[in-house]
């Protein structure tokens, strides 16, 4: 079967953004062009402030079925890889989620550790080939397979190819929230509501500083930075006065 040339398609709406992958037909596997699409895409959602919460989500039965195999070396170049790609969705600024109705599959399961959060349903179910393939895989995915999930889960999931359905993956901590609804959209959308409605300032810089401390990369003077940067913020104010007052607080990043 031939695959569509559909890109990955951005769409940002205030404070929620939303990447969509569009290759239903072949389980939205990825092409060597959708790896830069994507990376523009992650810059162009950093470049917009209002924006609090990114979603990566697909069209039909599957999220992703990771990225062809035949296509590995001729990614390889500087900038051009699907290990950078996956290390920007880390690095977004926004708060992520990978909202995964059906199947994850190969490199595609580390698109979705990458991200801050993974919402599931009843048709959930991943595995990671690599071994199994004879690829070795990258650093950083390893790296966010053995800090997400463990070194043991990841031995697990790496060496032996073991596929696991949806409780499987939330008993591990691959997926965060598990809907027992086949349509995963309420659940969704509960998430989304809630990251929104969090002072910006806090949100977005404890997600940040949560990433580097699990990476063993914390800076102490920039975590300083961010707390006094708090408790200099008019949302901090807002956010007391909306506690005391029993209201929801109208936080403004500032």
């Amino acid at each position: 079967m031939k695959i569509q040339p559909m890109s990955p398609e951005l769409l940002i709406q205030g404070a929620r953004a939303s990447i969509t992958l569009r290759r239903p037909e072949v389980a939205n596997k990825l092409l060597p062009e959708d790896l830069l699409t994507l990376r523009r895409q992650i810059d162009a959602v950093n470049a917009e402030p209002a924006v609090l919460v990114l979603t990566l989500q697909a069209v039909g039965r599957h999220f992703c079925s990771g990225y062809d195999i035949g296509e590995i070396a001729n990614s390889q170049n500087e900038g051009s890889s699907f290990g950078e790609m996956v290390d920007a969705i880390e690095n977004c600024r926004a708060v992520t989620i990978a909202a995964i109705q059906g199947g994850v599959f190969g490199g595609a399961t580390d698109m979705t550790l990458a991200c801050d959060f993974r919402v599931g349903g009843p048709h959930s179910q991943m595995f990671m080939p690599a071994a199994r393939l004879g690829l070795h895989f990258y650093r950083s995915g390893l790296e966010r397979y053995v800090t997400r999930l463990g070194l043991d889960t990841a031995k697990r999931l790496f060496l032996t190819a073991e596929k696991l359905d949806a409780e499987a993956m939330q008993d591990c901590g691959f997926l965060t929230h598990l809907s027992r609804d086949e349509d995963i959209a309420a659940e969704l959308q509960r998430l989304q509501t809630t990251l929104v409605g969090m002072a910006p300032l806090a949100l977005l810089g404890m997600k940040q500083h949560l990433n580097a401390i699990a990476r063993g990369r914390a800076d102490a003077a920039a975590i300083d930075a961010a707390v006094q940067a708090t408790v200099a913020s008019a949302d901090l104010q807002e956010g007391g006065a909306a506690w005391r007052e029993k209201r929801e607080p109208q936080f403004t990043g500032r």
